[in-house]
């Protein structure tokens, strides 16, 4: 990150300050969220996780508050992720950026409603050029860290965690789990967890899911065969639910396929399905122009699946599209 000499910087003790006066919920001996949050986001931006001044919130993120949550909270405070990135907002060194045409819905104690609140109304959070500047520098950043630790936890023992990364794990299941060992597991969250930790759960769970399907089909549309990458080397394709998880609770990698964005809105409209030989049907119940583009030339078209069997879309989810999603909007 380049700075302008001409431009005068914010010096590292301003935030050092800020840091160390953070305004926060006094029960309890002071809420630890927020800087629980700045320290994930010191690890995520050392990580590589972090490439700007925009804090977006991804798994990654949420699962590094709630590994540091274990790490330094030992209050009965509740571990909550949307309530410290909403309110971080209250400090100089954070701006949030509210989604086009949309308001972030407020309680009645101006605090936002919900994890999903959150995601649906911002983009991301955006801090000071030059905080970003120091926290890019290792020997900054550790000043920073060690401040947080200092002022807030600096009479906590640090619980140490398995050396199993979270996504790591929530990737193997996917990878490896049956859909019914698979659906249990989201049961179980559904029965154990708060709302608000269930559907942070479920984010995290989704985003592994969008990541993992493009990459075991090599970045690649599975009935176009099309590769798109942007500049910045982030794939183009999307990954697509068979049965939509909102229906079959399933994050599998048999319930996923790889596809280019229009012909994953063409699946999920009926306008094509897939038989149990791997082909694709193109309904007759609509109307195209004749074009290099359409998507008539792809009926009978065999997907192009990974090496693994393991891997391939399971019959059963196949069938229900067939059953369920083919034509029945048409």
């Amino acid at each position: 990150m380049c700075h302008n000499p001409l431009i005068l910087m914010k010096n590292i003790d301003y935030y050092i300050h800020s840091f160390t006066h953070l305004r926060r919920a006094p029960n309890n001996g002071g809420a630890p969220h927020k800087p629980v949050l700045l320290l994930s986001i010191i690890d995520a931006i050392e990580k590589g996780y972090v490439f700007d001044e925009r804090i977006y919130i991804t798994a990654e993120l949420i699962t590094l508050f709630k590994s540091n949550w274990n790490i330094w909270v030992k209050t009965s405070h509740i571990m909550n992720f949307t309530l410290p990135f909403y309110h971080l907002s209250n400090e100089p060194f954070w701006k949030l950026i509210v989604k086009s045409g949309m308001n972030i819905p407020l309680t009645n104690r101006n605090s936002i409603r919900s994890f999903q609140a959150l995601i649906q109304s911002i983009e991301y959070a955006e801090i000071d050029k030059d905080l970003f500047f120091y926290l890019n520098r290792s020997i900054d950043r550790e000043i920073l860290r060690k401040t947080l630790i200092d002022k807030y936890f600096s009479n906590i023992e640090p619980s140490r965690l398995s050396n199993t990364d979270y996504l790591d794990l929530i990737a193997e299941q996917i990878l490896r789990e049956s859909a019914v060992q698979y659906k249990k597991k989201i049961k179980q969250l559904k029965e154990t967890e708060d709302d608000e930790s269930f559907e942070e759960e479920i984010y995290i769970r989704s985003n592994v899911f969008k990541q993992k399907i493009p990459q075991i089909y090599d970045y690649t549309c599975c009935i176009t065969g099309l590769r798109v990458s942007s500049a910045c080397g982030h794939s183009l394709i999307d990954a697509c639910h068979i049965i939509p998880f909102s229906v079959g609770h399933d994050d599998t990698i048999g319930n996923g396929i790889a596809l280019c964005p229009n012909f994953h809105r063409v699946f999920d409209s009926g306008l094509i399905t897939i038989d149990s030989n791997y082909k694709v049907i193109v309904s007759k119940k609509f109307i195209e122009n004749n074009s290099q583009y359409s998507i008539g030339q792809f009926n009978n078209k065999e997907l192009i699946l990974p090496q693994n069997n393991l891997f391939h879309p399971r019959k059963e989810v196949l069938q229900w599209h067939q059953e369920n999603v083919f034509e029945k909007n048409l």
